[in-house]
């Protein structure tokens, strides 16, 4: 098999485990692209079970977003990867039903690390965040458990 046919097969199981990730179903998350060195991520803002004490967007909810691209992107060399560092900076809080994008792109990489910039703004392209994320890779392979769904 080669590296290309190895990396669409890595891709194609990372989508399917996203569509099945409570997480991402939760907050309602689509993986809108993923391919080696990137990845980008949607959802939509929903106040109702988004917000924080002050009725704006709660962090976690951003970071959850961040952290899905950051997931997606690191895993597609076929190796788990793990997040070692992710330091992230909020801009403004996203108007009531914004569609939400987080776009990971991997700026550099070793053997065992991979750091990352992915930003998120919202559908008038805003940025709502920033963030820079290093992972570490791991020599076990990408490999899914079956579940029932």
């Amino acid at each position: 098999m080669s590296d290309t046919q190895a990396e669409r097969q890595t891709i194609e199981a990372i989508e399917q485990a996203v569509e099945k990730e409570p997480f991402s179903r939760a907050l309602n998350m689509e993986l809108v692209e993923l391919r080696k060195g990137f990845s980008a991520v949607e959802m939509v803002y929903r106040p109702e079970s988004m917000d924080n004490i002050y009725r704006r967007a709660h962090g976690g909810a951003i970071f959850g977003l961040i952290d899905e691209a950051f997931e997606t992107v690191c895993q597609v060399g076929g190796k788990i990867a793990v997040a070692l560092n992710v330091n992230v900076t909020y801009i403004t809080s996203p108007e009531p039903g914004a569609r939400l994008r987080a776009e990971a792109r991997e700026i550099s990489e070793t053997r065992r690390t991979a750091s990352y910039d992915i930003n998120v703004t919202d559908h008038d392209n805003r940025l709502i965040a920033s963030c820079k994320a290093l992972a570490y890779r791991t020599d076990k392979p990408v490999v899914f458990p079956k579940t029932e769904q």
